[in-house]
């Protein structure tokens, strides 16, 4: 997903972002605020080691094809 993608679905974005990865915060979300370059630096800060796993299932929620479900929220 880049920077225009993100931007344009961010409200339906940021609920399943939420919901999937639970470290993002409200006041995290509203920082964010669909700028890509913060979502990145955000995603590092909360996931580090797990940036490049969230970053995929961005690109995937992008493509509208789901994630596997794994049936756990991740921490």
């Amino acid at each position: 997903m880049n920077a225009e993608q993100l931007k344009g679905k961010w409200m339906q974005f940021k609920g399943d972002l939420k919901e999937k990865w639970g470290k993002f915060t409200d006041n995290d979300l509203q920082e964010i605020g669909g700028n890509y370059d913060r979502f990145v630096a955000k995603v590092q800060e909360c996931y580090g080691e797990q940036k490049r796993e969230l970053m995929k299932w961005a690109d995937q929620w992008y493509h509208k094809a789901p994630p596997a479900k794994t049936g756990k929220k991740i921490q």
